[in-house]
């Protein structure tokens, strides 16, 4: 099955009824789902990764994500801060076994993006700008959390970056917008540093699916995803396109700012000498810890460059306030 969409509501507008509509009951590792065995998305306009609805506009959770990422480490601490439900995919307590981040930067004591950075820079038209993130290590033992994508793959082609995911198992409803968020990021930030254009953004899931009991803490993603559905959506909202240059130094001024932000300490983005387009994202990371001081959340909104971020940042006003969470130890590896 192939879906091609603009934005990414475009694709979960098509996805949905297509799931509920699915009569393939499957009951694997967590909980009962419907389920639709190999899904080809397809997002035309990678910087259209947030969704402009109420129940999926949630890019707080998906920038921490991609920041746990860019962090090298698996630390719990780091992102149960921004994902709660981490908290019972823990082994041992203090990391999540199948976290993104060291099998980017240290797979077997590789890191897989430099090396992707460096064939595409030499080959441009390579066929060989593949990352591995699940590996056959995965497969012994009973773990809580495996990785759920298998492989990240760059096209670079006609003066720009294409990327392709490949998913063994995805969940649509909570998984995916993150996913999508996260990889057309990184493939984002790939393309910037390599000094081309964003190309296309293809995600294809072995298993993509909705899960449609309560037991074991899980809800019923059906009813939201029904509910989603009966939203509507307003207009498109793009990103705005990531600054030229090399990438990584603001990355690693955001990501010492973001350790700060978690930890209670006070951060002025300002200060920072970043780029308006990084400044807003730390903004962003300061208006989800000030969730519920509705003063606060409007005086860094006054702030943003960007004016579209505003739904997003005026929805926190009424959230639960975010306690400050102060990690065992901090350990940016940067």
């Amino acid at each position: 099955m192939r879906i091609s969409g603009k934005t990414l509501d475009d694709l979960l507008l098509q996805l949905f009824p297509k799931l509920l509509a699915s009569r393939i009951p499957v009951s694997p590792t967590r909980s009962h789902a419907r389920e639709l065995v190999g899904v080809l998305l397809e997002l035309r306009e990678p910087r259209a990764r947030l969704s402009r609805t109420e129940t999926r506009g949630k890019p707080f959770s998906c920038l921490g994500e991609l920041l746990w990422y860019l962090s090298r480490t698996n630390d719990l601490d780091f992102i149960r801060y921004y994902i709660p439900a981490y908290n019972s995919e823990s082994t041992d307590g203090e990391t999540i076994f199948g976290g993104y981040g060291p099998r980017l930067f240290s797979q077997r004591g590789i890191d897989q993006l430099k090396n992707v950075i460096q064939l595409l820079t030499r080959n441009p038209e390579s066929r060989r700008a593949v990352i591995q993130l699940f590996n056959a290590e995965d497969l012994e033992g009973v773990r809580k959390e495996i990785p759920c994508t298998l492989t990240l793959q760059f096209v670079r082609r006609q003066g720009h970056l294409n990327m392709l995911v490949t998913m063994r198992s995805n969940d649509a409803y909570k998984g995916l917008p993150h996913d999508v968020f996260c990889f057309t990021m990184l493939q984002e930030i790939m393309a910037t540093t390599l000094g081309v254009g964003l190309g296309i953004y293809k995600h294809f899931a072995g298993s993509m699916h909705l899960y449609d009991d309560t037991r074991d803490g899980f809800t019923d993603d059906t009813l939201a995803a029904k509910q989603y559905i009966e939203e509507g959506v307003q207009s498109t909202i793009l990103m705005p396109p990531m600054p030229e240059g090399d990438p990584w130094p603001s990355i690693h001024r955001v990501l010492e700012a973001e350790a700060r932000i978690r930890q209670g300490v006070r951060v002025d983005a300002n200060a920072l000498g970043l780029d308006d387009y990084w400044h807003d994202l730390v903004r962003m990371l300061q208006v989800y810890a000030a969730s519920g001081d509705a003063r606060k959340i409007e005086r860094l909104k006054k702030h943003m460059k960007f004016p579209r971020y505003a739904p997003y940042i005026d929805a926190r006003k009424s959230m639960p306030r975010r306690e400050p969470i102060l990690p065992r130890q901090l350990s940016l590896r940067l």
